[in-house]
């Protein structure tokens, strides 16, 4: 049998078979990955070996497409999970140990493209802890790069003569040189951001506040109660943390909307057959006319609803609500406390 001429030169996905394909995809990722192999059967391992050893010069251009291609596939019929503790191992195949542990604070610390989108999610009364250790000038260049909003929570939570000292600063600014504002977030970024992201790991009642949330409300009411009578104050943080159903009633108007369209119309309706009357007739009032009388023929249409099916749907909003929060979109806040929902 004679073996097959190879070819020259391949600049076209297209002209390429599945297993020229697969060959090539197997190729580029290379010895480590020889667990994919694994998966193959006989002659499917026979079929690829036999394309890549005649397969020849690949175009950049088509390897880049080819694999492309493979993870597009990937992700709509299989499932990966992407998690810290994945991210940390990942990175630390290859790069170096402290690297790793640089960027891994920075994502644990607060969100945020920039330093001042970062500082802008720092809790007031942590961020003020910080500053009033600072000098005033330092810290009224701080105060004007973050919202008017966040800036006013800090002044409040800062000790009031100081915080009228940076007020006076503030007012007598100047533009502030690029060199002053660097050394500023680099201050910032090691001293504070740092250290924020290493205490800042998650609270055990965080945990169990976010397992509470996924239970049915039977399960959640048992579990609950249960709870009280072995721990009160334990059982009064997980629900302080919590952030239910009916915590949408937080969100503003814009918020809401974003919700809105970000959720199934029948999930909407059947989440909505069992809101208190408040948050249905929030809902209502940021839809158009039209929107909620459809929205209300269809729950009315409905008939008696499983209580175990609403859960699940007011559930899935809830989960819609987090994701958003995690784009930025809104931003969530537990029951406890004076925090609202901000769009």
């Amino acid at each position: 049998m004679s073996r097959s001429p190879l070819k020259k030169s391949v600049n076209d996905a297209s002209k390429l078979n599945g297993a020229e394909k697969a060959a090539v995809v197997l190729l580029s990722l290379g010895e480590e990955h020889h667990a994919l192999w694994q998966a193959l059967d006989d002659e499917e391992i026979k079929e690829i070996s036999q394309a890549m050893s005649t397969l020849g010069t690949v175009g950049a251009n088509v390897v880049e497409d080819l694999l492309v291609e493979f993870v597009s596939g990937m992700s709509s019929t299989g499932a990966i999970m992407g998690s810290f503790e994945q991210t940390q191992r990942l990175l630390g195949s290859f790069l170096p140990n402290d690297k790793v542990e640089n960027l891994m604070e920075e994502i644990r610390g607060p969100a945020g493209r920039t330093m001042w989108d970062k500082l802008g999610n720092v809790n007031e009364a942590v961020l003020a802890n910080y500053l009033k250790n600072e000098y005033p000038q330092t810290v009224a260049v701080v105060l004007s790069k973050v919202k008017p909003e966040h800036a006013a929570r800090v002044l409040s939570a800062l000790p009031e003569d100081f915080a009228l000292e940076c007020v006076q600063r503030m007012l007598r600014m100047e533009p502030v040189q690029r060199d002053i504002l660097d050394k500023i977030e680099q201050t910032l970024r090691t001293e504070f951001m740092s250290n924020l992201a290493r205490t800042s790991k998650r609270d055990s009642h965080e945990t169990m506040a976010d397992i509470f949330n996924n239970f049915d409300r039977q399960t959640e009411s048992r579990f609950m109660a249960a709870l009280e009578e072995r721990n009160r104050e334990a059982a009064e943080r997980v629900r302080a943390l919590m952030f239910v159903f009916e915590d949408l009633a937080k969100l503003d108007p814009g918020g809401v909307q974003t919700l809105l369209r970000a959720v199934e119309k029948d999930r909407l309706a059947l989440a909505m057959k069992g809101a208190s009357d408040t948050l249905r007739e929030m809902f209502f009032s940021n839809m158009s006319e039209r929107a909620a009388k459809i929205m209300r023929e269809d729950m009315e249409s409905m008939g008696p609803v499983r209580l175990k099916d609403v859960d699940q749907a007011q559930m899935a909003m809830v989960q819609v609500a987090k994701d958003l929060a995690a784009k930025g979109e809104i931003m969530l806040a537990g029951q406890g406390g004076d925090d609202e929902l901000i769009y």
